[in-house]
């Protein structure tokens, strides 16, 4: 239950139990009084009668006269006061407590003949008369000792046991307060507390209440941050190694243009070495050119400020630009080659980024292709998938166009698939010579660039043959 519900009980039930008890109480002396009222009244009835006879004698109302037969009749639990005719006391047995000398007019004839029943008596009033004339007034008072004394004592029973039942229920909402909520509080800012200092915490046990809600919520957070300490972590790593790699591949063309620079400086070589040293120093520049462009472009695309601009062109026309010339300069090179395109489509692209993009990939599998292999390039949409591309028909399920680079070569496992776009890795780490690898960026920037442009990007590898399947979604119609 939750907590906010589990108060609202307790604070009615804490309002419902007074007032039960007072609702109690007065059935019971409502049972009690109907069961006694006819009883008590008759009895009562029957004391004042007898004390009528004596009453009724009009010699007793004057205040010489002597009352020491009626003081005989009176006690705690009687009370008889006679009255002039305008209201002077005459006598006044009052064990209950004291009456003043007079009482007036309108107050002494007031309920003449009427046996009134009040909460702790019976009073009876009723004038005497000597000749028509009214010589006095009596007045009898009982006392209902037996009344008082029962409802005293069930007022006092439903008091304590009010009290009793109180005490337990404050004692019941003190126990579940601090098992409820003080409790876990603590242990929640124990934990954040711990967690705040670096220290290793717990897992708390989730509750369905508020302070559940809290706690799931702060384990959440907590695995966020944790999550984004680690990623933070590994960036910085990845900082710190991509710093060192790309230091050593600059320093490295940089110690050879040194040398051969001094060489040339020094004046003694023939005019072919010149040309020779010459050209591989600007070999090395081209080099750390690329190193240098890559490393600009990948720091900008870390950038989550950074909007690339898209265009769109026709998917037929544009990639049949973009394509048109790697199957040749792939034959030239000594690898059997296949291009095909079939596209209808409109997309949204950036033509310069793309060209990068698809430079990498074919550079890449220019790389990884031995002499005599095949390189294959295809694009196409989900409704047209052609027939060599089949098999992989459940790599093609998005809707748009498909941009796939197969070569032959090893078959690659899972795990290298997935970490070819990270940067800085490389398949092939032997292949240390300066010209024969680049930096290790060119797919990880090639992944930043397509999520850009909102597609996909990944890598399968089966029977020797390993293709970089790329995909853009298709241009949303305009409303």
């Amino acid at each position: 239950m939750k907590i906010k519900y589990w108060l609202l009980v307790t604070y009615l039930l804490v309002m419902l139990i007074p007032l039960g008890a007072l609702y109690g109480l007065y059935v019971s002396i409502n049972a009690y009084y109907q069961d006694k009222n006819v009883e008590e009244y008759f009895k009562t009835w029957s004391q004042v009668t007898e004390l009528k006879e004596l009453l009724d004698d009009p010699t007793l109302y004057s205040s010489r006269q002597g009352f020491s037969e009626i003081e005989a009749l009176t006690s705690n639990q009687l009370m008889i006061t006679l009255y002039s005719p305008n209201g002077k006391v005459y006598y006044s047995s009052n064990p209950l407590g004291s009456y003043s000398n007079f009482e007036a007019k309108s107050t002494l004839y007031k309920n003449l003949y009427e046996l009134k029943q009040n909460y702790e008596t019976f009073v009876y009033k009723e004038p005497v008369y000597e000749d028509t004339a009214i010589k006095g007034v009596y007045k009898i008072t009982l006392a209902r000792t037996e009344w008082t004394e029962e409802i005293n004592s069930k007022t006092a029973l439903v008091v304590g046991s009010l009290i009793v039942i109180l005490l337990l229920l404050y004692g019941a909402v003190v126990y579940f307060l601090n098992r409820r909520l003080n409790r876990p509080a603590k242990q929640l800012i124990e934990q954040m507390r711990l967690f705040a200092k670096g220290e290793s915490t717990t897992i708390l046990a989730i509750r369905k209440d508020e302070l559940g809600e809290l706690m799931a919520s702060f384990q959440m957070m907590q695995q966020e941050i944790v999550a984004t300490r680690d990623k933070l972590d590994s960036e910085q790593r990845q900082k710190e190694f991509m710093i060192a790699s790309l230091s050593h591949d600059l320093k490295t063309p940089l110690t050879s243009i040194q040398a051969y620079s001094e060489s040339l400086l020094a004046g003694k070589l023939s005019e072919q070495d010149q040309q020779e040293y010459l050209q591989i120093i600007y070999g090395k520049s081209d080099y750390m050119k690329q190193l240098l462009d890559d490393l600009m472009m990948f720091t900008l695309l870390q950038s989550k400020s950074y909007e690339m601009e898209l265009v769109e062109v026709d998917g037929a026309e544009f990639f049949e630009m973009l394509l048109g010339d790697y199957e040749q300069i792939s034959v030239d090179m000594g690898f059997n080659a296949t291009t095909s395109i079939q596209l209808q489509n409109d997309y949204l692209v950036n033509p310069k980024q793309l060209m990068r993009v698809v430079d990498n990939l074919v550079s890449n599998a220019w790389t990884y292709t031995n002499p005599g292999g095949t390189i294959s390039i295809a694009v196409f949409e989900r409704e047209h998938i052609p027939q060599k591309w089949e098999p992989l028909n459940n790599y093609f399920t998005n809707k748009g166009l498909y941009l796939v680079i197969e070569n032959s070569g090893a078959t690659l496992s899972k795990e290298q698939c997935q970490k070819m776009f990270e940067p800085l890795h490389q398949l092939d780490e032997s292949r240390s010579n300066i010209g024969q690898r680049g930096a290790g960026l060119g797919l990880s920037i090639s992944k930043q660039i397509i999520e850009k442009h909102n597609g996909e990007i990944q890598a399968i590898s089966h029977k020797n043959q390993t293709a970089i399947i790329l995909w853009l979604p298709t241009k949303e119609p305009e409303l």
